[in-house]
């Protein structure tokens, strides 16, 4: 049986200061301290177990061009159990882990709020004509990306090379319903024709079919074996090749489809006939072409559009669903199931009926119109300023928010998640640490939480179960519990003792 599909987001963020120089790294680490409630963050990540260079194939990597871990940036953990950070030259949100894909929806659109509650405190901290800018898309214009990365609980058991194989088919054709669109072409290659518009903003920046680094070649399937639980039955697969969607649907699109798939290959469910011969190449030219009739050459040498392979896959997906007893998705896969048949339906018969929907649809449509009304050419700069305010975090310049596209989340919903975490899975523990005892947790990451009790040694909480500290599991604890050291009591065994180490 399928693994449950715990599932989160990390988004990376383009950044912008306009009216006096500002590295994007100090705009970065101002923009998260400027995030700083009284209980709804910590800034104190535990590195401890961070190990980016263990790949899924061969197991540690020394040679990896992987960028060094940077300890000393604004690093901060969220009492909704997300994480808030600087990355490189980008801020970036974590979601918790979720059992639920509606739940990450949730907490992603819980996250552009927290970015949005940072941007105008940054704001008010700067110079007067000076100003910060925030957008959730994936390049600056000028052949840079950053990321969108998908996390999803996997079993230690599936063989990584089925695993890589066959989800690499549904990465490279799931774009005509995940893609957040772009104005041209920022990586050309020689012979390829130029396009004026694509599906994607990320599929021109992928130079492997499988790998282990995310900053340079990257590859369609990331092959980094860094769990963040128990490694002996689980492994993340952490997914670098999904645009940042702005439309909720597409997000939870994009997450359900993919988990879904998951569960087939590990439960042997998925059809070995669907393999594309060269992933490379085909994910550029399936987004590349809007009209979403080419086909793709698959190993076997038939040849099919991405449309064909997305029914087929949904086809199986519908089969291999309906004979499960127990969902792997937590509940969401029937109606994943069934917005997967609509949209793909719609792609084929009547796209425009997506604009509501779709992100890359939605931006083709107000590019459209403007280059229509202006009589511009398909190349003007002002149709790439669009397509970068589609996705401005300022509401009052952003794009998104005026097409009043379907939404999932309420706002009640969104400013309740803010602030508490998801009840199901071990953030709940991480998120009611923070918030409840923030003057003893010393750090935190994913499956630990560290509490300097005023011992001479540190006291660790490991969480190598991502369904065990749960509101069911550890709830009582936070209601009966005066006090960190009473928590530990009652805890006993799960409690280790690690050294004081101030380089954390």
């Amino acid at each position: 049986m399928a693994t449950p599909k715990i599932c989160g987001i990390e988004t990376e963020y383009g950044i912008l200061v306009t009216g006096m120089e500002m590295t994007p790294m100090t705009a970065s680490s101002l923009l998260v301290n400027a995030y700083t409630d009284e209980g709804l963050s910590l800034r104190a990540w535990d590195f401890a177990h961070e190990r980016p260079d263990m790949d899924a194939r061969t197991g540690w990597n020394p040679a990896a061009e992987y960028p060094e871990v940077e300890m000393l940036m604004a690093n901060s953990v969220l009492s909704n159990g997300s994480r808030f950070y600087v990355d490189h030259a980008h801020p970036e949100i974590s979601t918790p882990e979720c059992r639920r894909i509606r739940d990450v929806v949730l907490y992603d659109r819980a996250s552009e709020e927290i970015i949005r509650r940072s941007l105008s405190r940054a704001n008010q901290h700067l110079p007067q004509g000076v100003e910060m800018r925030l957008y959730k898309n994936n390049s600056d214009g000028k052949g840079n990306s950053y990321g969108c990365h998908e996390n999803y609980l996997v079993s230690r058991l599936t063989p990584f090379g089925a695993l890589s194989t066959f989800i690499t088919t549904h990465f490279v054709t799931r774009q005509i319903f995940t893609g957040a669109g772009k104005v041209g072409v920022e990586q050309p290659r020689e012979g390829e024709p130029r396009v004026s518009y694509q599906i994607s903003q990320r599929a021109d920046f992928f130079e492997e079919p499988i790998g282990l680094e995310t900053t340079v070649r990257r590859p369609i399937v990331n092959t980094r074996d860094e769990p963040h639980c128990d490694p002996a039955q689980w492994r993340r697969l952490h997914v670098i090749v999904g645009d940042a969607n702005m439309s909720e649907v597409a997000t939870f699109l994009k997450l359900g489809s993919t988990a879904i798939v998951l569960s087939m290959i590990e439960d042997g469910a998925f059809p070995d006939s669907l393999v594309i011969g060269d992933p490379v190449t085909e994910i550029r030219r399936v987004s590349h072409d809007t009209s979403l009739s080419h086909a793709l050459q698959m190993s076997d040498g038939s040849y099919k559009t991405a449309l064909d392979i997305q029914d087929e896959i949904l086809l199986h997906a519908a089969q291999y669903i309906k004979g499960l007893d127990v969902d792997p998705l937590g509940g969401d896969a029937e109606e994943i199931i069934e917005l997967w048949g609509e949209v793909l339906h719609q792609l084929r018969t009547d796209p425009e009926s997506l604009s509501n929907t779709i992100d890359w649809i939605a931006k083709r449509r107000i590019l459209e119109a403007m280059r229509l009304r202006d009589d511009l050419s398909h190349d003007h700069p002002r149709l790439r300023a669009i397509d970068l305010q589609y996705h401005e975090m300022d509401m009052t310049r952003g794009l998104f928010p005026k097409l009043r596209c379907h939404t999932m989340c309420s706002t009640e919903d969104i400013d309740v998640a803010m602030s508490e975490p998801p009840v199901d899975t071990r953030a709940f523990f991480r998120g009611k640490c923070i918030s409840t005892w923030p003057q003893s947790v010393s750090s935190a990451n994913w499956d630990s939480v560290v509490f300097d009790v005023g011992e001479p040694v540190l006291q660790r909480i490991p969480m190598m179960d991502p369904l065990k500290g749960t509101k069911d599991h550890v709830g009582r604890l936070f209601e009966e519990c005066s006090s960190v050291s009473e928590l530990l009591r009652r805890l006993g065994d799960d409690v280790e003792q690690v050294i004081d180490d101030p380089g954390w």
